[in-house]
């Protein structure tokens, strides 16, 4: 057993750098979901922890590696405001692996989710939280079926994952350093957001209606080269843009 051990961690050595030559985030993705998919796992997702009640699937999620009919299905029925598994992620400081059968059959907003993530095959997985310095901000979920899931797996799983993301977050930083700075309105919106305020109670705060917001934040978004308003406040945060 220990040949295998050490197989595993050979081989995540070897995936990070092959990573360190990637130069898209896609191309990153990609590489952890043909790694980890030799383990059982069918769908990948990395994206932001729920900041606030107004935050979509589509906020959150910066990439995944999954057929789309799930994730307009999970996004359509609101999933991610009740998902036991996103809860758990936003207070542990450790990954974890779920279980889908080991939901609360006493919730009925729970039915629909076990029988999606069945239809998918995603009924098992493994969860490694991202943590900052205020916090978790951030997760690579991992899901199945058939999962090869055990004491000497998880360590490397666990370290590809995090390896992976802090090479996304290596890219977005040499993109943001070719964008212009953000202006103090933009840093603003930002900081705002990042304290849970929807468009809407920014724009109340900044007495600006929710459409100047709105734009302020895809302007960010666009200098700071982030997918969503979540990682542009992650990206925000870590360039130290504004105090927190």
């Amino acid at each position: 057993m220990r040949i295998k051990a050490k197989a595993f961690g050979q081989e995540a050595f070897e995936f990070a750098e092959g990573v360190d030559r990637l130069e898209a985030p896609g191309d990153v993705i990609e590489a952890l979901h043909r790694v980890v998919a030799r383990f059982g796992f069918e769908g990948l997702f990395v994206g932001g922890i729920r900041a606030d009640p107004n935050q979509s699937v589509t906020d959150l999620v910066i990439a995944a590696q999954c057929p789309a009919e799930f994730l307009e299905v999970y996004a359509s029925r609101d999933y991610v405001r009740f998902d036991p598994t996103l809860q758990r992620a936003l207070r542990s400081a450790r990954p974890f692996e779920w279980t889908a059968s080991r939901y609360d059959k006493e919730e009925p907003r729970l039915v629909g989710l076990v029988q999606l993530l069945a239809d998918f095959r995603f009924s098992r997985g493994f969860i490694v939280p991202i943590h900052g310095p205020g916090g978790c901000e951030a997760g690579v979920g991992l899901a199945g079926e058939d999962i090869d899931l055990t004491t000497k797996t998880k360590p490397s799983i666990h370290l590809m994952a995090l390896y992976a993301f802090e090479r996304i977050r290596q890219l977005a930083s040499a993109k943001f350093e070719e964008k212009s700075p953000l202006t103090r309105r933009e840093r603003e919106v930002l900081a705002w957001s990042a304290q849970g305020k929807s468009a809407s109670e920014i724009g109340e705060i900044l007495n600006v209606d929710k459409r100047t917001v709105d734009e302020h934040a895809q302007t960010a978004l666009r200098k700071l080269g982030a997918t969503n308003r979540t990682q542009a406040v992650a990206l925000a945060i870590r360039y130290r843009l504004f105090e927190v």
